[in-house]
């Protein structure tokens, strides 16, 4: 063994997990891990201009590769600022490791300058949160943060890394790459399940979240589409099947079709892979109640503690998602018989996610979604953070196979514009699009920067109706006519565009969209479409005049 700063062993330990990218605002709490980052080729070092933007680059990095996105920042406001990613990753059951550089182990507890309990302050929104305080202990704790961020329910770890601890010299034994578990689901299980399916009059499958990845998806459609089962996709897992299978039924959450609600609701077995039933998902535990009388929950999850933790299931299967998916789609039953619900829910889907044109509407998102469609491939990421405006993309654009939708479950703002240049920074051949309202784009739009920086090419689709859409919408409707702290003033968003190096437009007519979205898909590096709508327009069912007469 060869003695070396604390620094470099964890930018080693990195290495060895296989860990190619991280993203940062450096801080002097760490400077010992940027030099030794220094002399690794092998991680780039993406530099951000907020600790935000780092945790939801992390964030949208871990959801890509299915491996822990890694982000470095400092003690105090530098945690802070980072603390919504962290929560994101939680509610999104994302891996995710953040490092945090902390002040020297003499000086804790004195309330030193920045200082923070870490641990206290992460522990309810991360999997695990710890202090390194031996640097003989890194390889080991590294070695646990990987395991602890991809096992199970994936989600975020937080270790904090005291300043004088990466400075010391020492000797520790290096531990390798920690290899996935896979957890096949046990034999008795899936013959429970197929005999379910044989008593079942209306089945109803609801798919995506923790350990969804693409085979997973590409081995439930088979299943799924060989049994005629209509497949929904939990709040914003659009992409956990591929739209344009047969079977699909459409998305849960926001603004969903009534009729796959009401399939919902007249199912007599519910199938849920990976998805918790969350909130947004069960439309505030009313579509599905944690007890569902007269409705029989098989429910298969990785993380043997999110069974039955709110949804009493009948059929508990822990397994990873992909092992699942396999064994589903490779089971024989010829006893069973194909369900046409399937195809009938596919098509009522199509119907719903067709935009029509509206009268009296100067820019109409729907036909817009729709010209996006036609001219941008299946294999487009499209990132959104939370408000109004991304209810037309989750009603009309049809997503392809994951990973092509970057968007929070738990409704953040801002990540929009982080989770695109991370997507354009890990997929370089495929279009990214960062679909944002003028209220959540400037809560991270200094993020442009970094894009420049690194040369990203991505599409950024503002909507700008003057306001927090989302919050007006409730008031309206609360309030009646009351306006009260959700109007906005903003700047020219097309000028700063070109203050990055990009491009811009504004568009104001639905008619002027296609052509300009057709200029700025044959230009590369930051495109910007200023896309102004009318806040009284407020989203693809309802106006404000229609919230003020309820």
């Amino acid at each position: 063994m060869t003695i070396r700063t604390g620094g470099q062993i964890l930018v080693d330990q990195l290495e060895a997990q296989g860990c190619d990218r991280i993203f940062t605002v450096p801080g002097e709490s760490f400077l010992a891990v940027l030099d030794a980052l220094h002399d690794a080729p092998e991680i780039q070092t993406v530099v951000c201009r907020q600790e935000g933007g780092v945790a939801y680059m992390a964030d949208a990095d871990g959801k890509m590769t299915g491996r822990p996105g890694v982000a470095f920042v400092t003690r105090g406001p530098g945690a802070t600022n980072a603390s919504g990613g962290v929560h994101v990753a939680f509610q999104d059951s994302t891996p995710m490791i953040l490092f945090v550089g902390d002040l020297d182990r003499a000086d804790r507890d004195r309330e030193g300058f920045q200082e923070i309990d870490m641990a206290a302050f992460f522990a309810p929104v991360a999997k695990w949160a710890a202090r390194i305080d031996d640097a003989r202990r890194i390889p080991e704790y590294v070695a646990r943060a990987w395991r602890v961020a991809t096992s199970g329910r994936p989600g975020p770890v937080v270790l904090a890394i005291p300043e004088d601890m990466l400075r010391d010299e020492v000797e520790a034994i290096d531990r390798p790459a920690i290899p996935p578990i896979n957890q096949p689901p046990c034999a008795g299980a899936m013959e429970a399940l197929f005999g379910l399916l044989k008593e079942a009059t209306n089945p109803v499958a609801i798919i995506g979240g923790a350990g969804w990845n693409p085979a997973a998806a590409h081995h439930f459609e088979t299943f799924a589409a060989r049994h005629g089962i209509p497949t929904a996709a939990a709040f914003r897992r659009q992409d956990a099947i591929d739209n344009e299978c047969r079977v699909y039924a459409g998305q849960l959450g926001y603004g969903p079709n009534p009729k796959l609600q009401q399939r919902i609701r007249e199912a007599d077995l519910l199938i849920v892979v990976g998805a918790r039933l969350g909130e947004s998902t069960t439309d505030g535990y009313k579509l599905i109640t944690p007890d569902h009388p007269d409705q029989i929950l098989v429910h298969v999850h990785p993380d043997p503690n999110e069974l039955g933790r709110v949804f009493k299931a009948d059929l508990p299967i822990c397994a990873e998602m992909d092992e699942f998916a396999e064994v589903a789609a490779d089971w024989h039953d010829p006893d069973l018989v194909p369900f046409k619900a399937g195809q009938e829910a596919h098509q009522e889907w199509l119907e719903w996610s067709d935009p029509k044109a509206r009268e009296g509407v100067a820019l109409d998102l729907g036909p817009c979604v729709a010209a996006m469609r036609a001219a941008m491939p299946a294999n487009t990421i499209i990132c959104n953070g939370a408000g109004n405006f991304s209810g037309w993309w989750h009603r009309y654009w049809h997503y392809g196979v994951m990973p092509t939708q970057l968007a929070p479950t738990s409704g953040t703002m801002g990540y929009g514009l982080p989770a695109a240049v991370a997507a354009a920074l890990r997929f370089k051949d495929r279009p990214v699009v960062c679909v944002a309202g003028d209220g959540d784009f400037l809560m991270n739009g200094q993020e442009l920067a970094t894009a420049a920086q690194y040369g990203a090419d991505l599409l950024v689709i503002l909507v700008d109706n003057g306001a927090y859409g989302t919050i007006r919408m409730h008031q309206e409707r609360d309030y009646p006519a009351r306006i009260s702290a959700t109007e906005l003033a903003n700047p020219d968003f097309v000028k700063l565009a070109e203050a990055y190096g990009g491009i811009g437009e504004r568009v104001e007519a639905t008619a002027d969209f296609g052509p300009a979205l057709q200029r700025m898909l044959g230009a590369r590096g930051i495109r910007l479409l200023h896309c102004v709508t009318d806040v009284e327009v407020i989203t693809n069912q309802t106006t404000i005049e229609k919230l003020r007469a309820r």
